[in-house]
This record gives C-alpha cells, structure tokens and sequence, in this order.
C-alpha cells in the first residue's frame, strides 16, 4: 500500500509539472521560461502542490529561496542555493515582464536587489490559472491574451510611478527605483553637486535595477575613464570641470563606505583617469555615519544629507582635492 502511494505520488508531480509547462507555453513564453525549474517555479508561486487541483490555486507573497523550499517540499526536487540566479533571472524576471508576476506588492519601495524581495500572481492571471483543465479555460485564456498588454502597461505605469526622478545639472532627468540609497543619490546629485562641485557633469549615476542606467561613456573615456563590464562602480561618478577633478561617491544605507580597502579598488578602477581622483561617503544622517566612523578612509570625503552645507574632511592636510597618490599620471 505504501508503495503504490508513493508511485500516485511520482505521477501526480509529473502531472502536475506538465500541465505547469503546458500552462507556460500556452502564454508565449520560451523554451528557458517553460523548462522544468520554470515550472516548478510556477507551481511554488501558485501554492501548487501535486494532489492539488488547478481551481486551488493562490498568491502567495513569495521570495527566491521559500520557492526553492516549496519546490523540496512539495515535489522532492532539491535545487542547490546557487539555483537561486538561475530561478531569478530565467524565469521570475520574466514572468515579471510579462505582466504575469508582480514585484514587492507589499512594498513597492522595496529595493529591487533586497533580500527581503516577494513575488505574487497578478489576479486576472490567477483567475485564469484556477480555470485550467476545466470548460471555462479556453474562453478565458482567450480574454486573457486579448487584455495581456493592457494589465502589463498598467503594471509598469505602477512601477514608473514608484520610480525616483532626478535631475542632474544638465537640466537632464533620469529616474532612478524606489527605495534603498536611491533617495540618498538623489540628495547628492541635486543638494551636494550644486553646492561643492556647481557646474559639474554627472557622467555615471547606478541603480539596483539597471547598473548603467546613467553612464557617458564617451565623456568618461576623453578622460582616460574605460569601464569593463563586471566592474563594481562607484554610486554617482561626476567630472569637475573647473579643476579636474573626478569624485568616485558612495552613496551609503547600510554598508559600502569609501573604507581602506574600497579606496584602493577605486584607484586600481580609475587609474588611467586624466583628472584627479576625490573619494566620496554619503550618508543621511550623522546617526548612521557615527556607524562607519571606524570604517572611513583617511584621504576622503564626507557629506551628509541633513546638514547639507557642510562636508568633514578625513585628514586635514585638503579638503575636497585630490591627494598625490591619486593624481593623473603624467608620461
């Protein structure tokens, strides 16, 4: 007896994940979007076990790793904790763009790189997904299809919405995601660049979402500036022009001050740069600065945005200039 549960226990997961790719192909999605780990990624979105029917269905909030949880809980499939991109990035990131699945819902200012991330079902598909393999599935499929496009321009409107603008000295403006240090950079590209470097180009801004949202390439390299790829950049890169300078900042929350360490990374980046080199910590207030006092690198600088007229410089010797070591190369 024992023996034959567990063999209905094999079927029904089989069942289960073929119907859930069966569901993904009928949606359009690609062969990497509709593979196993996708459909077992479907099922843990909808709460999906194998006895369960279709009509069963829910939304969950659900993060990376409690998919992966489910997934070994509910089908005996056990992804490795480096599975987690892959769920991410080849069927989640999709999913989302597709207006299916929607991001932080609790919590739309959520940084999008936080670990704190959940993902649900947008109703009208959770609707549609409780109708598989009844009668009613393939006339809603087809309303579903026909009013795809407008549920996924209304959910990104929705994140266009959340989105920070900002504008940068150019009279340009960008927008930058919700939450995290974003609303810090903000501060240091519209309060501290008009104060101590007025004038100046703002030649690279970051975001969790899209690492090179903002970036000049071309005006980086008439300075020797050539970025690879993987590099970890700065938060914000902007060009002094007056006195040719160039301020690395980091824009900080909860970690990443310009310390020792993050300095000489910062050198070893830029080292081809033709203009001086001044590194920068941004905070928002002096009661998270006082955490990274200890951190901070002799040779930089600080700015807080409270106080935003003032800067402490850590040494004494300049202040907001260039050292020697981090000087242009003359050949």
């Amino acid at each position: 007896m024992v023996k034959r549960n567990r063999v209905d226990s094999v079927a029904a997961r089989k069942t289960k994940l073929h119907d859930a790719v069966d569901v993904l192909c009928t949606l359009g999605f690609g062969a990497q979007q509709s593979n196993e780990i996708a459909g077992y990624t479907f099922l843990a979105l909808l709460d999906l076990r194998p006895s369960q029917k279709w009509n069963e269905a829910a939304d969950p909030l659900r993060g990376i790793t409690p998919i992966i949880k489910f997934i070994a809980k509910a089908y005996d499939i056990h992804y490795a904790p480096n599975t987690r991109e892959t769920i991410r990035d080849e069927a989640v990131k999709y999913f989302v763009e597709a207006g299916m699945l929607i991001r932080n819902p609790d919590d739309p200012n959520r940084p999008t790189n936080s670990g704190k991330t959940v993902y649900q079902i947008e109703s009208s598909a959770l609707e549609l997904f409780r109708s598989f393999g009844s009668s009613e599935w393939n006339g809603k499929l087809r309303s579903y299809l026909a009013a795809r496009n407008r549920i996924r321009k209304r959910l990104l409107r929705e994140r266009e919405t959340a989105r920070i603008p900002v504008k940068l000295p150019s009279g340009e403006a960008v927008t930058i995601s919700p939450g995290g240090q974003n609303p810090l950079i903000k501060a240091v590209v519209e309060e501290f660049c008009p104060r101590f470097v007025p004038g100046a180009t703002v030649a690279y801004v970051g975001d969790a979402e899209d690492k090179f949202l903002h970036l000049d390439a071309e005006y980086l390299k008439t300075l020797g500036v050539l970025i690879p790829a993987p590099a970890k950049m700065p938060d914000i890169i902007v060009h002094d022009m007056s006195r040719n300078w160039l301020l690395l900042i980091e824009a900080v929350m909860s970690d990443g001050p310009v310390d020792e360490k993050r300095r000489k990374e910062l050198k070893e980046l830029f080292s081809s740069c033709k203009a001086g080199l001044v590194f920068v910590t941004a905070f928002f207030t002096r009661q998270v600065m006082r955490s990274f006092l200890t951190r901070i690198s002799w040779e930089t600088e600080v700015w807080v945005a409270e106080n935003p007229d003032h800067l402490i410089h850590f040494n004494g010797e300049r202040f907001l200039g260039p050292y020697p070591d981090a000087m242009p190369k003359i050949s």
